[in-house]
């Protein structure tokens, strides 16, 4: 499984390439790909109504980005992930990007588990768990 995609022009900043932000929009459509692909789905993980919420919500408490080399219009991309769990209530994702085969960026995102209610720390959902244990099992590294 690998993510790819094109640079699209509305990726771009005025001087023509990625724009800073838009590299983390694409950490967390890969996070979001990821856990489909693996069968999980967005409704149990994410928030909709209020009604719907999640028990358990996983906000991002850090993200980091580093460009290797621009990114413009036109640029193939591929996306990789590595998911790790940082302990019993965190984990992060370490995203990999390529162009026609050379690095041009990471980012990483870390993720701490909430009871939705008490806004209090807790224990990563089940669903999240057996994720990183699938993904410890392939090696780290899961590409979309």
């Amino acid at each position: 499984m690998l993510l790819c995609r094109t640079v699209r022009f509305g990726d771009t900043d005025a001087a023509g390439v990625v724009h800073f932000a838009r590299l983390l929009t694409w950490c967390h459509e890969a996070y979001e790909e990821s856990l489909e692909r693996y069968g999980i789905a967005a409704a149990a993980i994410f928030p909709g109504t209020a009604a719907e919420r999640p028990a358990i919500a996983l906000p991002i408490v850090h993200c980091s980005a580093d460009f290797r080399r621009p990114l413009v219009c036109g640029d193939p991309l591929a996306i990789a992930l590595e998911p790790l769990r940082i302990d019993p209530g965190c984990f992060e994702l370490r995203y990999r990007f390529s162009s026609a085969g050379d690095p041009v960026a990471e980012g990483l995102t870390r993720h701490l588990a909430i009871d939705s209610r008490s806004r209090q720390r807790c224990s990563l959902p089940e669903p999240i768990q057996r994720w990183l244990e699938a993904s410890a099992l392939q090696g780290g590294i899961q590409p979309l």
